[in-house]
């Protein structure tokens, strides 16, 4: 039978020598190592206490951007989840009313603006294709939770708060 590869190591079956059989020498070596371990600076950052720096590109939570003037930058053009290879960024346009100039740019904005932060892969892409730079990615780490509702940030999560208003809405 011929063979298919090359790959076939012979194995070397001879008889152990006595230091083998004894398994000192491997003991000693391994303890060697394990002391030159202990001396050693930790790579562990404690965690509470310390704070490891992040990457200056570190991509972190979503946030909805207001402009100067307090009004919302988002004007529900839907690019933002057309980008999102995810598919973690669902939204609803709506029409703005006479009145809410104030509140919105643009005649059309986002009534509603989700993202399932368990489906997102923090790529970046929805920050870029936003042509209002109403979308972009905080240096901020997303908080652990127990239940998968609270993952879904909706649009009142996003929003920076209006400098204008007192009570922060």
């Amino acid at each position: 039978m011929q063979k298919l590869t090359n790959r076939a190591v012979k194995i070397d079956r001879s008889p152990m020598t006595f230091g083998e059989r004894v398994y000192l020498p491997a003991l000693a070596k391994g303890l060697s190592i394990t002391l030159g371990h202990i001396f050693k600076k930790t790579a562990t950052t404690r965690y509470p206490e310390e704070k490891r720096p992040f990457s200056p590109v570190f991509r972190g939570l979503h946030i909805l951007n207001r402009d100067e003037n307090g009004a919302e930058r988002c004007t529900a053009c839907g690019l933002c989840a057309l980008a999102c290879p995810a598919e973690a960024i669902t939204m609803e346009a709506a029409e703005r009313k006479p009145g809410e100039e104030n509140l919105y740019r643009e005649e059309k904005y986002a009534a509603k603006y989700e993202i399932n932060m368990l489906r997102c892969i923090f790529c970046g892409y929805c920050e870029e294709a936003c042509p209002k730079d109403a979308v972009y990615l905080s240096e901020t780490v997303m908080p652990s939770n127990y239940t998968r509702s609270s993952f879904i940030y909706k649009k009142e999560d996003l929003l920076i708060p209006n400098p204008q208003n007192k009570d922060g809405k």
